[in-house]
């Protein structure tokens, strides 16, 4: 009996040690300002946004690692231990939607993520003038970025635009708000104005358009076919009276004898 007793001793030391090393794992966690869960923060471009990650349920030392998006933050060595703190400074628009991550370094699946919200008022302005000519296509392009986004609408002369069918085109996506005129014609004359609207602000823009006489079109084959025949034509011309062309030649060098 006693033999097999000897040999249950290791097989059980093991089993002990991966649960305690299991529960010791399942303890501990991060927090992002005080947060554990992902989350995100609603900010405006300018002011500093401070993020600082904790280790929770610790009793050694855990470095912490921090990324911008796929890309790993550069930290300092004193920066980098159980507490670890990053400064996005200054908030600008292009932080919108942008995600940082604090992650543990020997276990990566332990982390918290803060999805930056930064809100902003449209940005549009100013006045354009086009000439067009007639016939051709058009198009005129606003910037309509903002967040949150913005409600955009099209006006011409202060009125709101008809949009008739196969004539008017609108293309929008996040950033861009476009109307295109397909062979503009001389009605078409006038302000088309361009607006957008959010919650935080407004902005238009106004485009003088201008439709101009259609220009008169010469085919160039018309053209080199015109060339080839007044050529033809006068080589025909000179060689029909190259003998009165040599005879005067010829009798204004006897005379000059």
């Amino acid at each position: 009996m006693a033999p097999r007793s000897s040999l249950a001793v290791p097989c059980e030391v093991p089993v002990l040690a991966v649960c305690f090393l299991a529960c010791v794992a399942t303890g501990l966690e991060l927090s992002v300002n005080n947060r554990a869960a992902d989350f995100s923060l609603s900010t405006m471009p300018g002011p500093p946004v401070s993020l600082s990650c904790l280790v929770q349920n610790s009793s050694q030392a855990e470095e912490l690692l921090w990324y911008r998006g796929d890309g790993q933050v550069d930290l300092k060595d004193g920066n980098k231990v159980n507490v670890s703190n990053i400064c996005v400074s200054p908030v600008t628009e292009s932080d919108n939607g942008v995600t940082f991550t604090c992650k543990l370094a020997r276990d990566k699946s332990v982390q918290v993520s803060v999805l930056l919200d930064v809100q902003f008022p449209p940005q549009l302005s100013g006045e354009e003038s086009l000439q067009i000519e007639e016939e051709k296509d058009v198009t005129m392009s606003c910037n309509a970025k903002s967040n949150p986004q913005a409600q955009t609408a099209w006006y011409k002369n202060n009125s709101s635009l008809t949009l008739e069918q196969n004539r008017y085109q609108l293309y929008q996506t996040s950033e861009v708000f476009q109307l295109s005129i397909i062979k503009v014609q001389k009605s078409d004359n006038g302000t088309y104005t361009c607006t957008v609207k959010s919650p935080l602000g407004e902005g238009r823009k106004d485009f003088h358009l201008i439709v101009e006489d259609k220009k008169p079109v010469f085919p160039k084959e018309a053209v080199i076919a015109a060339v080839v025949v007044v050529t033809a034509t006068a080589l025909f011309g000179i060689v029909a009276r190259r003998d009165k062309i040599f005879k005067c030649f010829k009798k204004s060098s006897e005379t000059a004898l």
